[in-house]
């Protein structure tokens, strides 16, 4: 049986085999890969030992204590957190091996292919029609709001396949080139001025068959794979105390106490427990993932996540007074990721706008939580039983 001492000694032999200091980045990382120490609960052969989820920081603690390289997951967190999970879950033996790997190491870098500009909250209305030719799919339509499309190589996308039946039946769930022909990945220059949003418009781009994820019809069901990973990867991060959002503003009030009010001490310590509440809260639904797949536990994480970095921002803004004002760069970018603690406070203050936003609305979410949760009567649903192409639009 593989326990905590066996992980050990496996990662010692990696990192004999393959000392940090005079190994290639990228071969490192595949080697780890091989060894089964990438993500130790997935497979053999796919990354993992089959092991408990709860071993991996066994074998993350050993690696950064001797300076071996990461896998950079913030950029590409989309495929670390969403894609990977789904394809393990829907995906053929073929789809594992073909994507898992260049996926874990990043060199291939995934975006999310869901919204719409008319089914955002409401996903299940989306329009894009996917129709079978042969052995191919032929994809029309535009999905926004997509993370990353510029540097990504490959999307999750959902289709409708059949417009005759009720909206959440006639969806399925393919793995899209971004590279092939009729992909157009165009900017969306946000509030912050940068773009790490896009549109992204398809024009009769061919999926084979192959890359389709679960049954034909059922890309609902494997889209809330997809989702419930998405809450998680999002509002349940490993952070260390201090971590995340609350960490500059508590930084700034140590360091300029010239700064200081008593309403503003009253708001941080009051911001400062409910950080550390999520934080601890986000720490125990990941060892309940070691027991099962994540429920809708991380859309309450997510929630959390949302409010706090809007209300901690909005705190360290006017703790910095007239500086809080200021604003380092209006350059228009295409960034790899989103660096919240790594710019001034106005960033974080406008990125952390979208937060409520990005990963399911927080209205859409909180319906989740009545419902899914705490096991409220679910709101009406007059078209459950309609056709889509009936639906008023």
């Amino acid at each position: 049986m593989t326990d905590a001492a066996e992980l050990k000694r496996r990662t010692a032999e990696l990192l004999a085999a393959h000392p940090p200091a005079t190994t290639d980045r990228l071969d490192f990382l595949k080697a780890r890969f091989d060894a089964g120490l990438a993500w130790v609960h997935y497979p053999e052969g796919l990354g993992g030992l089959g092991v408990p989820r709860s071993l991996q920081v066994v074998v993350d603690a050993t690696l950064e204590a001797a300076g071996a390289p990461d896998n950079d997951a913030r950029r590409n967190g989309i495929g670390l957190g969403m894609a990977a999970p789904t394809i393990l879950k829907y995906g053929t033996e073929e789809q594992k091996q073909r994507y898992l790997r260049p996926l874990w190491i990043g060199e291939e870098v995934w975006c999310q292919l869901f919204s719409e500009p008319g089914a955002g909250s409401d996903l299940a209305a989306l329009g894009t029609r996917a129709v079978r030719e042969g052995d191919d799919w032929v994809v029309n339509g535009q999905k926004v709001w997509t993370s990353g499309a510029h540097n990504s190589r490959w999307a999750i996308l959902i289709a409708r396949t059949d417009p005759d039946v009720p909206k959440h039946a006639g969806i399925t769930y393919f793995i899209c080139d971004m590279t092939d022909p009729g992909v157009d990945v165009r900017p969306l220059r946000q509030i912050t001025g940068e773009a790490e949003f896009n549109e992204v418009f398809l024009t009769d781009v061919r999926i084979p068959d192959s890359r389709r994820l679960g049954e034909i019809g059922d890309g609902w069901r494997v889209a809330q794979t997809t989702l419930n990973n998405e809450r998680v990867a999002i509002g349940g991060m490993r952070l260390p105390r201090e971590g995340g959002m609350i960490g500059p503003v508590s930084k700034t009030w140590r360091e300029r106490p010239g700064l200081r009010t008593h309403d503003l001490h009253q708001r941080l310590l009051k911001l400062w427990v409910e950080s550390e509440v999520a934080r601890l809260t986000a720490e125990r639904l990941r060892q309940q993932l070691v027991a099962g797949q994540p429920g809708p536990e991380g859309a309450g994480m997510k929630l959390a996540f949302a409010r706090l970095n809007q209300e901690i921002s909005g705190l360290e803004v006017e703790l910095r007074g007239e500086e809080g004002l200021l604003y380092d760069d209006w350059t228009m970018r295409r960034p790899e990721l989103v660096d919240f603690t790594g710019r001034d406070a106005g960033y974080r203050y406008l990125r952390s706008k979208g937060n409520s936003i990005e990963g399911g609305t927080s209205e859409v979410l909180l319906n989740i939580v009545a419902e899914r949760v705490l096991g409220l009567p679910a709101e009406p649903r007059t078209d459950k039983d309609v056709a889509w192409k009936d639906l008023a639009r």
